[in-house]
């Protein structure tokens, strides 16, 4: 879970939570029409029930496991407060939830889909306890003409998609007027974007008179998209035949907009990533190039010398060359497998990531005078995507070359790496001695675009792409420390 993550950032910032979720202008108007004690519902309740959703995070309780929530139902059902009301307090709640996670500069959709999911999963639970029955909530949505009909995105249709109902949210969003929409076809907001597969699964789902369920992009009355999370169910007559569909939807389109904007920035890294790789390509062939080149010298020098070249020099020549060319060839090899897609996790000793990594990078270090240290006090194995991990290494390790090779005081050049095993986790250390992060930036090395290197040859994407490789895709930890010595980058990964 990405969210585990940012555990102690959540609970540092309880406070800065509570305040956005009663600075929540419907949640006020609710809070006051009921004359509901703020001090008491942030005493009794709120605070609580962060400590509720945190541990949930960190899989300490599971979904519904809440006295507090129970006890909060409780205190609204008593002041009379209607699930619809209930919908958007829980709402302000999770907005609350997220304004925080975008304050924090945490700008990964995984985590916003992790909060997604625990607040429909707990609020389908909290809904069921607070109305009897599932048709109880469906009477109360439909004759709901206030604050649901506001703020929740509804429209309901024929069995033919010609829509007879939509909420002022409906309109608010799509630009459309009620007028523009009653007795039109539910296309008038279909993206041109969107699929034909979506919408032929759409509909053979709910003519099998099942819920669909998904994302669908849409198109504002202006042209502009904007995103939402449909739920839509048939509805039936007493015959049990359909008779149209009921509709719910929530505005995702800030999440999509913050996953458009990571998937630029993984192929920027990745564009970023073939450049570095060229030029270690030509680090690694300057050698055997070298080599080979003496070695064609060699053949006229022998003849000159003692007027003609031996079968024995000669095969001897043709062997070296051979094996020189056969060295680049592996590096081609090499080379290109790094860049094949890694399609399924595997298993593989620390050891062995390190090795591929260095592999990479060792001619660079040589060249470069870099003392290579390494201590395995444990090793053990991981299920990661390798190639992925590798880029990461390659990464880190080349930043730590770079920054030393800048540096250039006259001292040894030292790179140490260190693995071993702590609890649940296989740990990495990569630790220079160019005498650290300078503490006022120390803390943004991992932001896109965020680049240390003088001569401008960063892109700023390196860091961030390798913390979201770790976190996200290994559902590991990056981060980084300074020693007496220099930067520490430390990878935890995940023992299965």
């Amino acid at each position: 879970m990405a969210l585990n993550n940012y555990v102690d950032q959540l609970k540092q910032n309880k406070k800065t939570i509570i305040k956005y979720w009663l600075s929540n202008k419907s949640v006020i108007e609710i809070l006051d029409s009921y004359e509901l004690d703020k001090i008491i519902f942030v005493k009794k309740y709120a605070s609580f029930v962060i400590d509720y959703y945190i541990d949930v995070i960190n899989e300490k309780k599971e979904i519904g496991d809440c006295p507090v929530i129970n006890d909060l139902l409780d205190y609204l059902k008593s002041k009379n407060v209607s699930s619809d009301e209930l919908f958007i307090i829980c709402s302000g709640f999770k907005s609350a939830l997220i304004k925080n996670i975008y304050d924090l500069k945490i700008n990964s959709f995984d985590v916003i889909s992790e909060i997604d999911y625990i607040f429909e999963r707990n609020f389908a639970g909290v809904l069921n306890k607070y109305s009897k029955t599932v048709k109880d909530v469906e009477n109360k949505l439909r004759k709901t003409v206030g604050i649901v009909n506001k703020y929740v995105i509804m429209s309901k249709t024929d069995k033919k998609g010609i829509i007879k109902e939509v909420s002022d949210a409906f309109c608010d969003i799509s630009g459309f007027s009620r007028d523009e929409l009653i007795g039109k076809s539910h296309n008038i907001v279909r993206h041109p974007d969107t699929s034909q597969y979506v919408f032929k699964n759409l509909w053979e789902t709910i003519l099998d008179k099942k819920v669909w369920q998904g994302e669908i992009k849409n198109q504002k009355k202006n042209g502009q998209a904007y995103w939402v999370y449909a739920t839509i169910e048939p509805s039936f007559n007493q015959k049990g035949q359909i008779t149209g569909f009921y509709a719910i939807r929530q505005d995702i389109t800030s999440k999509k907009e913050v996953e458009e904007q990571q998937n630029i920035l993984v192929e920027q890294s990745k564009s970023a990533a073939m450049g570095e790789m060229i030029s270690m390509i030509a680090h690694q062939w300057r050698q055997p190039l070298q080599a080979v080149s003496i070695l064609i010298q060699k053949l006229p020098l022998m003849k000159m010398i003692e007027g003609e070249v031996s079968d024995e020099i000669l095969n001897q020549v043709v062997e070296d060359i051979g094996n020189q060319l056969d060295y680049m060839s592996k590096t081609i090899d090499d080379f290109r497998d790094f860049f094949k897609p890694d399609k399924e996790k595997e298993e593989i000793k620390l050891s062995k990531l390190i090795e591929k990594a260095i592999d990479f990078l060792a001619y660079m270090l040589k060249v470069d005078t870099i003392k290579l240290n390494k201590n395995a006090i444990d090793d053990c194995i991981v299920k990661v995507h390798i190639n992925e991990v590798v880029q990461v290494l390659i990464n880190i390790i080349k930043n730590a070359r770079d920054v030393m090779v800048e540096k250039n005081d006259g001292t040894q050049r030292e790179l140490n790496i260190k693995y071993y095993k702590n609890d649940n986790f296989a740990i990495i250390e990569v630790e220079d001695n160019a005498g650290g992060i300078p503490p006022n930036i120390i803390n943004r090395v991992f932001e896109p675009y965020f680049s240390t290197k003088k001569n401008k040859n960063g892109t700023g994407l390196g860091l961030y792409m390798s913390r979201t490789i770790i976190e996200q895709h290994s559902n590991g930890r990056l981060s980084v420390s300074n020693s007496n010595k220099g930067a520490v980058f430390k990878i935890e990964l995940p023992i299965n």
